[in-house]
């Protein structure tokens, strides 16, 4: 009997050591677990191992600011790589875009010159008895816009660490507007609606150059197509909408990878129809859309839109437009020769000046900068001319991306797939970007968070990105495979026994 008692004793101790153990290596972890899902801990869910977002976009703020309180923040771990930190040698005069001292003496003479145009506009408006505002310009020399343009130089339009370009943004967006007019494009017309006299086409939809009252400008686009709208498929890239979002959107992938007075212009702006809407709209003169169904209107006067900074005048710091050798066909039908020619990269590679220095390979970056954002509208690129062949691109007008977000366009890779070609450090970015720590929708999602018009993209676009990354990837991978990395990766930079340089 003894014994009985004895040997249960040591079966209870038993249990109790077992269910000790298994409280302490299996119950408790997943109460852990549960708690942290329930706080909001986890921000990912998927299938087979892949990481996804939940689709509505109501969430993402919450998931981004968890995730950054929690994780850390991946954007500055990102900017703080070494890859995003590689020194420029020290610049020369000749490698600045402009002289700070001939700059400041150009627009020492526009303001002048505007100041003298105002006062005419007021007295001949009193002599006619029309009462006109006043619309002061307060000229600064440390104007946020004056030392972007002052920065520009041979290796770059701006710094991904220049402080100057946050404080651009801000004053963009709260600055005084003291005028208002149509652009260039759109004032070709001459005030006609004849679509024959405008020599060089332009694009479909109205957007406005604004002066503001630091005689900074900017271009504003405003919204024409809601954030969760897709485009549609059988909508032709060349007539497709042009979204704000994806011109903001644009800005924050690119840090990751002469008007008339405003009270002159009023003649566009009217009350819309039917009366009882009582929105206040406006429309222009331009190609394509020279009525009044294609007006932009507030609701009731609010709009919202984008706001991109100009570029230093072409008077100061001219610039040239050069066609992209892989641009499309602009009409319904027929093909331009690389979407029937395979070998079409060959042939380019022997043409001034894709036949030597960096130009095509400048190329390829920003193929595929247009295939993350979905972007087909690429006919154009641009060059200061003082930096000659070895310059950078630039590349306007971005507000064709980001329009859908379930489809990938794969031929606007084809720079990359048949040139099969990639700058090293551009190669080195992209596989970072593809890494958990610093994925390429995170960084996004957290960069764009920081925007007063947020959210800019839905989590579907964030989604995409990911996707579409990966693609590019795999087509580097192809041509590896094919052809060897010493003739697919070039090298651009050099990796010193101190910072990169």
């Amino acid at each position: 009997m003894a014994r009985m008692k004895r040997d249960r004793f040591l079966l209870a101790i038993t249990f109790i050591v077992i269910l000790m153990v298994d409280v302490y290596f299996v119950l408790l972890p997943r109460l852990r677990a549960w708690n942290n899902l329930s706080s909001g801990g986890c921000n990912c869910h998927g299938v087979n191992g892949s990481v996804g977002y939940p689709e509505q976009v109501p969430h993402k703020k919450t998931l981004s600011s968890n995730f950054v309180s929690q994780k850390g923040s991946k954007l500055k771990r990102l900017f703080g790589h070494p890859l995003y930190n590689i020194h420029l040698p020290e610049l020369s005069p000749d490698e600045r875009l402009l002289e700070e001292e001939e700059l400041m003496e150009y627009y020492r003479r526009k303001v002048t010159r505007w100041q003298r145009q105002q006062k005419f506009y007021i007295e001949a408006a009193a002599a006619s008895n029309i009462s006109l505002p006043e619309q002061p310009v307060h000229f600064n020399s440390d104007a946020s816009w004056l030392k972007f343009h002052l920065g520009i130089n041979r290796y770059a339009l701006y710094s991904r660490d220049d402080e100057n370009i946050d404080q651009l943004l801000h004053d963009t967006q709260s600055a005084a507007i003291i005028g208002a007019d149509y652009t260039q494009d759109e004032k070709a017309l001459k005030g006609a609606c004849d679509c024959s006299q405008v020599v060089k086409p332009s694009g479909h939809h109205l957007k406005l150059a604004l002066k503001l009252q630091d005689f900074g400008k900017a271009m504003f686009k405003p919204m024409r197509q809601e954030r969760h709208e897709e485009t549609p498929e059988d909508f032709f890239y060349f007539v497709d909408f042009q979204r704000h979002n994806a011109e903001i959107a644009s800005f924050h992938l690119d840090r990751l990878s002469a008007v008339m007075n405003a009270y002159l212009s009023r003649r566009g702006i009217y009350t819309s129809d039917p009366p009882k809407a009582n929105n206040t709209c406006f429309f222009a003169k331009c190609l394509y859309v020279c009525k009044t169904e294609y007006a932009v209107c507030g609701h009731p006067d609010l709009l919202e839109g984008s706001m991109s900074a100009y570029l230093p005048g072409l008077s100061v710091a001219p610039r040239i437009s050069i066609p992209s050798p892989w641009i499309r066909s602009y009409t319904f039908t027929g093909k331009e020769e690389w979407e029937v020619n395979p070998s079409y990269c060959d042939t380019i590679k022997k043409l001034y000046p894709y036949s030597s220095g960096n130009r095509l390979l400048n190329i390829i970056d920003m193929a595929i900068f247009d295939f993350l954002t979905g972007n087909m509208d690429r006919h154009h690129y641009e060059i200061f001319t003082k930096f000659g062949d070895e310059g950078f691109l630039l590349h306007l007008d971005n507000a064709r991306g980001f329009g859908r977000h379930s489809y990938d366009e794969m031929s606007i890779l084809a720079p990359l797939t048949q040139c099969c070609m990639i700058k090293r450090s551009t190669l080195l970015r992209l596989q970072l970007l593809m890494q958990p720590e610093y994925r390429l929708s995170d960084v996004m999602r957290e960069s764009l968070d920081r925007d007063p018009l947020r959210p800019i993209l839905t989590e579907l676009h964030l989604q995409a990105l990911d996707r579409r990354l990966e693609r590019v990837i795999r087509s580097v991978s192809r041509c590896v495979k094919k052809l060897g990395e010493a003739k697919v990766v070039v090298t651009d930079f050099i990796e010193a026994s101190g910072p990169a340089t």
